[in-house]
């Protein structure tokens, strides 16, 4: 089992955005210390749900004050974005961490900043595609030239080169930086499939989902050419949330009494591009589900639920929202119970 954190840097009511990016960074350094695997670092603009913007620059903070625990984006929104300039960043993080350094994309939601940032509904509803097969291009290439309907330029150097890194006993390279892809939906599933990148699946999905959505992309990537091995080893990675305590009524009393304010808030203040009507969850039912579905409660209630996970699914990889709270210290104790109490339970 390979157990991380998944970070918004959620700001609850009351909060502000300083007191919200503290936390995260907090919980990634306390992550470490509690022997997790990795931090995935979540990318939101204009809302409070989660205030950090460019969650490749936070991962470079974040790659800087660590040694050994891995760190990913969960995920770069590419339709904010040029995949050129992406593809740099990521070669960057990659080279300079020691190959610590995941990337996930995925195509985001049909908000504001598509008209923010330039990109437009016809980025989001139909550019992906493109956007990656760029962004790949330009991690596993030595010169790339952009030939799409989007992106069309001279071919140039790819510098720096992202395989340039050197493992230091066998001297040769691993290749570029990880990539995932951020499923919601069987076209994207099966685009993630097409190119052999891992998923990661959502924290609203329950296995029964999540297990449909593993065997479409086993089948897609299959039919694709991929070999049978590469398919047993996909590292899809599950999002869910771990709120640990002793009693299991603690735990869920916890998320129960802060995420709504939280969801209601952060949700609430999206803005669609085109004005298109979106119907929000209910905050409490929502945190409920959450509950439900993930490791909630005790450590051995916690493991239990995450190897159950593993098993329907086969997904060995974790993403855990661990500031439910809202608070510095309760977060940083849940982290240290979650690494500490609830690993352990999982070896």
């Amino acid at each position: 089992m390979r157990v991380g954190t998944f970070v918004l840097a959620a700001q609850f009511p009351g909060q502000g955005p300083g007191e919200a990016l503290h936390r995260a960074i907090r919980s990634a350094e306390v992550a470490e210390e509690s022997g997790l695997d990795s931090v995935w670092l979540a990318e939101h603009h204009f809302v409070p749900y989660g205030v950090c913007p460019s969650a490749v620059t936070l991962a470079a903070l974040l790659l800087g004050r660590t040694r050994r625990i891995r760190v990913g984006t969960a995920v770069s929104v590419l339709p904010t974005q040029h995949p050129v300039a992406l593809g740099e960043q990521a070669a960057l993080l990659h080279l300079t961490s020691g190959g610590r350094f995941t990337l996930g994309v995925g195509r985001g939601g049909p908000w504001i900043d598509l008209e923010v940032f330039g990109g437009g509904l016809e980025a989001y509803e139909n550019g992906f595609p493109e956007s990656l097969g760029l962004l790949l291009d330009w991690l596993r290439e030595a010169r790339v030239a952009g030939r799409g309907e989007r992106y069309g330029f001279r071919e140039v150097a790819v510098v720096p080169r992202a395989d340039e890194l050197l493992d230091a006993e066998s001297g040769e390279s691993p290749g570029g930086p990880e990539v995932i892809v951020a499923c919601t939906s069987p076209k994207s599933v099966e685009l993630a499939a097409e190119n052999g990148l891992p998923m990661l699946l959502g924290m609203h999905c329950g296995d029964e989902e999540k297990a449909e959505m593993v065997a479409l992309w086993r089948s897609c990537a299959l039919a694709a050419g991929r070999s049978p091995e590469s398919v047993r080893q996909a590292g899809h990675v599950s999002a869910g949330v771990a709120q640990i305590a002793d009693r299991a009524d603690d735990a869920r009393e916890t998320l129960v009494k802060a995420m709504p304010g939280w969801l209601r808030q952060g949700l609430g203040a999206h803005v669609t591009v085109d004005g298109r009507h979106r119907v929000m969850r209910d905050p409490v039912g929502y945190t409920e589900l959450l509950c439900g579905l993930h490791p909630v409660g005790p450590p051995r209630l916690a493991a239990d639920r995450l190897a159950a996970t593993a098993e329907r699914t086969g997904i060995t990889r974790f993403a855990l929202l661990v500031e439910g709270s809202g608070d510095l210290v309760a977060t940083e104790e849940n982290v240290a119970r979650l690494g500490t109490e609830v690993l352990p339970l999982l070896e």
